[in-house]
C-alpha cells in the first residue's frame, strides 16, 4: 500500500492529473454552454456541477504541488467529484438501459466521470478535512439539489430519463449522503498520510 501511495506522490503524476483536470474542466464548462445560455443568472453557479467539481480538485492539486493542504477545498472537491462522477455514470448507463442509443460521447462521459470519483478516493489519505469543512460542503450539495430538482436546474438528461426525473432527484439525494459519508471515512476518520512530493 505504501508503494501505491508513493506513486501518487510523484510530481509527474500530480502534474499529469492537473493537466487532465484542467482541460477536462474547460471542456466541461463548454459542454454546459447550451444549458447555461438559458439559465437564469441567479442559478448559473449551480448548473455546471461536474466541471466545478474538477475545478475544486485543480486547486487541491495545486496546493499538493506546493506542499500544502487546503482542507475546505479538499472537502468540496472530494464530495462533489464522487457525487457528480457517479451521478453521470449512472445517468449514462441508465439512458442506455431505458432505450437511448449510446454514442462514443456517452462512453467517454462514463469513463471520465468514473475517473473523477476514483481520483477523489485515491487521494483521501492525504486530505486534511475537518468536521466543519464537511458540514459546510454538506449544506452546499443539499442546497444544490434543491435548486436542481425544485427549480428545475438539474443537468440535462437523455429524453428517455425525463419521465423519471423525480426518481432521479431522490437517487441524487441519497448519492449526496453516500458521497459525504465516503469522504468522512476516507478524509476525516481514516489515518492520515503526509504527501511527500517526489521528483
Amino acid at each position: 500500500m505504501t508503494n501505491v501511495f508513493s506513486f501518487f506522490c510523484q510530481r509527474w503524476v500530480l502534474c499529469s492529473l492537473f493537466i487532465i483536470n484542467f482541460f477536462g474542466t474547460i471542456y466541461g464548462y463548454y459542454w454546459y454552454k447550451g444549458q447555461l445560455a438559458i439559465t437564469p443568472p441567479q442559478f448559473l453557479i449551480f448548473v455546471p456541477d461536474s466541471p466545478t467539481a474538477s475545478l475544486f480538485f485543480l486547486f487541491v492539486l495545486f496546493a499538493f504541488l506546493k506542499g500544502k493542504n487546503w482542507g475546505l477545498l479538499e472537502a468540496f472537491a472530494a464530495v462533489t467529484l464522487i457525487k457528480y462522477g457517479l451521478w453521470a455514470v449512472a445517468m449514462n448507463i441508465g439512458a442506455g438501459v431505458m432505450g437511448s442509443t449510446l454514442s462514443w460521447q456517452n462512453y467517454m462521459l462514463i469513463l471520465s466521470h468514473l475517473g473523477m470519483a476514483i481520483q477523489a478516493v485515491l487521494y483521501g489519505p492525504f486530505y486534511r478535512i475537518k468536521h466543519w469543512h464537511l458540514v459546510v460542503v454538506s449544506v452546499w450539495v443539499i442546497h444544490n439539489e434543491m435548486i436542481d430538482y425544485i427549480y428545475g436546474m438539474y443537468p440535462w438528461v437523455a429524453s428517455s430519463l425525463v419521465p423519471y426525473i423525480h426518481h432521479i432527484g431522490y437517487f441524487t439525494f441519497w448519492l449526496s449522503l453516500f458521497s459525504i459519508f465516503t469522504v468522512y471515512m476516507i478524509g476525516v476518520r481514516a489515518d492520515r498520510f503526509t504527501l511527500n512530493i517526489k521528483s
